[in-house]
């Protein structure tokens, strides 16, 4: 994914609200099914990590992101913003270089 596909979707996902959030469990198997369930649904979702969920929000992303066969766009705080085209109907129209 280049830079100019990573901004293109950050700012899509800018407005967006955390679809799934981790708590305490982190990237158990639960989490990773509503994850991928969501990704399969809409292509880009956002992620909340909760305050009780003592795991790095980076190492987090990186699990669900290689468990899903998803790409990361970016981890602010405890954000998550997780990127997988659909492979029948992509919705999402990534700009070319």
């Amino acid at each position: 994914m280049t830079s100019k596909q990573r901004a293109y979707l950050k700012g899509l996902a800018s407005n967006m609200d955390p679809v799934v959030h981790i708590g305490k469990a982190s990237a158990s198997p639960e989490v990773v099914s509503s994850v991928e369930e969501a990704l399969n649904a809409r292509e880009l979702i956002k992620l909340g990590v909760l305050k009780n969920c003592a795991d790095d929000p980076r190492e987090i992303a990186g699990i669900i992101a290689e468990r899903t066969h998803s790409a990361v766009v970016q981890v602010i705080g405890k954000k998550i913003v997780l990127y997988k085209p659909n492979k029948d109907k992509p919705v999402i129209k990534l700009p070319l270089d």
